[in-house]
């Protein structure tokens, strides 16, 4: 019988880390467009019209057009859509400042500023639904 220990070197040789977060969008250039002129990521692939991603640091989303491979329907005939409430966490500065640039340019937020032990978080959406959180802990 394996260890505890054994268990999780084993998994570790199929999991090799984190590739990124996927997300279902509509319009894949409108999404490249919305992460690299709002939020500072930078564009790493595309294939459009079907697929590309967008990098902060070391993190990427992969986003997912209705052609893509990762947005075929499950087997039991459910699409995957845009939306939910799984999210990618953004740290930022000022968050209240960043709130007001992004209002000015037009864009959604979901709720409107929470502030708690942790910090300060909101939720805005991209252009296809799904949620991004800006968080700024706290000092």
């Amino acid at each position: 019988m394996k260890t505890t220990e054994e268990k999780r070197g084993s998994e570790r040789a199929f999991v090799q880390s984190v590739h990124g977060v996927r997300y279902q969008v509509k319009d894949v250039a409108r999404a490249v467009a919305f992460y690299t002129t709002h939020l500072g990521f930078t564009l790493t692939h595309q294939q459009l019209p079907a697929f590309a991603s967008v990098s902060l640091g070391d993190v990427q989303i992969l986003l997912s057009g209705p052609q893509a491979s990762g947005s075929r329907p499950m087997p039991n005939g459910q699409q995957q859509e845009p939306g939910g409430w799984n999210r990618v966490v953004l740290r930022v500065n000022d968050l209240p400042a960043f709130i007001d640039a992004l209002r000015s340019a037009g864009l959604h937020f979901r709720n409107n500023m929470e502030t708690g032990p942790g910090g300060k978080q909101i939720q805005v959406e991209d252009p296809d639904g799904n949620p991004i959180e800006l968080f700024e802990p706290a000092s």
